[in-house]
């Protein structure tokens, strides 16, 4: 399915991994097989024995989907290259939902491959080490204003770790947190008026302080990496502007960790870009289901619709 005119290209990210996302279509193509055969390399496990037979419990976990998304989106990407290049072509602009700004950052040249897979692995390794020393949760809170969130974060926090963490959409934004906050902030939330509070399946209080140790490690491998100049921008998750600078982008990924993820605005900016066309490459279908909510209208492919 070819679109005409400036296009921009969406990467999702922790959360929409499902056991069989990367099937038989990798062995299929050669190209993608040999990604997750130099994914294998450099993680010492088989990677797409994971993504196509599971078991859910250990695609779940955090320092397995992370590099699994990643794999798996680029390995879609590939697909679609050789099926219709002309989308890619059309490329102005990139993005990725957390996670997913790594997959953007490949398909920008700024990381490579190698690299990329590398750091999302310690990455996902250091956010779970963190999970695993301080429970947490994540809650979906649907129906308020950002103000509104903000003020249920202040009423249930107490002495816990509270943060909004994803401003996903109008009327869908997370906050994230001890398990005893999150609990506290449905409560408050649907009594501040919220049509409903959905508890994620995650590992622990992601986008929040209780990732600080995580962000040191990361810190590490990224000093160690080198990063390109973008070829197209890339909008950054952190304050939804592109960024051309590589030692800016390090930061960037850095304060990703702990920071708000700040999708409606990094859409927002993407599309006053002018797009004409949008395609979310990847897993699943989150990315296409938010555009609906910021801008009616706009259509969204998907590599294998």
């Amino acid at each position: 399915m070819s679109s005409g005119g400036a296009t921009a290209v969406l990467f999702p990210g922790q959360g929409a991994q499902s056991v069989g996302m990367a099937g038989e279509w990798c062995l299929a193509d050669r190209s993608a097989a040999e990604l997750f055969a130099r994914a294998a390399d450099t993680l010492g496990y088989d990677l797409l024995a994971v993504c196509r037979d599971g078991p859910v419990d250990r695609l779940n976990m955090t320092a397995v989907s992370q590099p699994g998304i990643l794999v798996t989106s680029l390995a879609a990407l590939e697909v679609l290259r050789q099926r219709d290049p002309a989308p890619l072509e059309a490329a102005t602009v990139t993005a990725g939902l957390s996670l997913g700004e790594y997959t953007a950052l490949v398909f920008a040249g700024v990381l490579s491959f190698d690299d990329a897979v590398r750091l999302v692995d310690i990455r996902g390794r250091a956010m779970q080490d963190c999970a695993d020393r301080s429970p947490g949760g994540m809650v979906a809170l649907l129906g308020l204003e950002r103000d509104q969130v903000v003020a249920v974060c202040d009423e249930a926090r107490g002495t816990d770790v509270l943060e909004l963490a994803n401003a996903l959409c109008p009327g869908n934004i997370v906050v994230s947190g001890s398990l005893a906050a999150c609990r506290r902030a449905e409560a408050a939330a649907l009594a501040a008026g919220a049509m409903k509070c959905v508890p994620l399946d995650v590992a622990g209080a992601f986008h929040t302080v209780l990732m600080q140790p995580a962000v040191e490690k990361l810190q590490a491998a990224l000093a160690d990496v080198r990063l390109a100049p973008p070829r197209i921008p890339v909008v950054s998750n952190v304050d939804a502007r592109p960024h051309a600078d590589p030692e800016e982008i390090r930061g960037l990924l850095a304060r990703q960790v702990c920071g708000v993820v700040e999708w409606q605005a990094s859409m927002d900016q993407v599309l006053s870009t002018g797009v004409q066309a949008v395609w979310e490459v990847g897993p699943g279908r989150v990315l296409r289901g938010l555009l609906k909510r910021i801008r009616r209208g706009m259509v969204c492919h998907g590599v294998f619709d």
